[in-house]
């Protein structure tokens, strides 16, 4: 993934579009004879279709390909070079947003989304990337990882599709492992950033604080948000020794314990 070099316009916008509300209504007003797909339409997403991504055809409205390149906050989305007819663009497209994990597990992948896809496609080799692009030739967004955002480093992002003759995508593919723990860092990394910009507190240190509970076994979501809530109560105390085979809310109790009897 390199920082994009803006040479080649862009021929198709897949806007997020619950990311994207101004951008949404912009098209309604000012771009009425813009063609956009829904693109849950057809797909077992079809009941929450209104509030899904869209694919917007830049082919014919030079004004509405500038503004996505010069206001990247309203318009939200990823830009596409594809040559292939919107019918084979979005057959492709709808066949990314099903994914499948270990035996029995399937998700909505949001690669449409700019956090997720900086995490998604760094996640990806040529192989993968000449897979997962098809038809796309070049993939362009303007964001980065959660930590970027928090540190105010969000840039343009460009994938070159390597073309290599591999199979097509599968129905439901299979993620890799490498692509699984990159998901799950975006994941993460968003609690993060959602923590830091809620209580006000640096990124970084919110992250140092996560880490930390993570290290005592915290892997929880409720156990995790709670030694958040404690180590912010008690941010400089120093961590007990904690006795014993204990569950995760047991060893979290045993340290709020030390730590409140230490206050008294």
């Amino acid at each position: 993934m390199s920082s994009a070099t803006l040479e080649q316009p862009a021929q198709w916008l897949l806007l997020d579009g619950p990311e994207s509300p101004r951008a949404l209504a912009l098209l309604r007003q000012s771009f009425v004879t813009v063609r956009c797909w829904p693109l849950f339409d057809g797909t077992e997403f079809q009941p929450v279709s209104d509030a899904g991504p869209v694919l917007v055809d830049l082919q014919a409205e030079a004004g509405l390909a500038a503004l996505c390149h010069h206001d990247p906050h309203t318009w939200r989305g990823l830009l596409l070079v594809c040559d292939a007819s919107e019918q084979r663009l979005l057959s492709h497209l709808r066949r990314m947003l099903t994914v499948s994990f270990g035996l029995n597990h399937r998700a909505l992948l949001g690669y449409y989304n700019r956090q997720t896809a900086s995490y998604f496609f760094d996640a990806c080799d040529a192989a993968e990337l000449s897979r997962w692009l098809g038809p796309i030739r070049q993939l362009r967004w303007f964001g980065g990882t959660w930590a970027d955002r928090a540190i105010g480093s969000l840039g343009w992002q460009q994938l070159r599709n390597p073309q290599w003759p591999v199979e097509p995508l599968g129905i439901e593919q299979s993620l890799t492992l490498r692509q699984r723990e990159r998901l799950q860092a975006c994941l993460l990394e968003q609690h993060i950033w959602r923590w830091s910009q809620s209580m006000g507190t640096d990124y970084l240190q919110m992250a140092s604080h996560v880490q930390q509970g993570l290290a005592l076994g915290f892997s929880e979501r409720p156990v995790l948000d709670d030694w958040l809530w404690l180590r912010l109560h008690y941010p400089r105390a120093k961590l007990p020794e904690i006795q014993g085979a204990l569950t995760s809310q047991a060893r979290l109790e045993q340290v709020r314990r030390h730590w409140q009897n230490d206050q008294s």
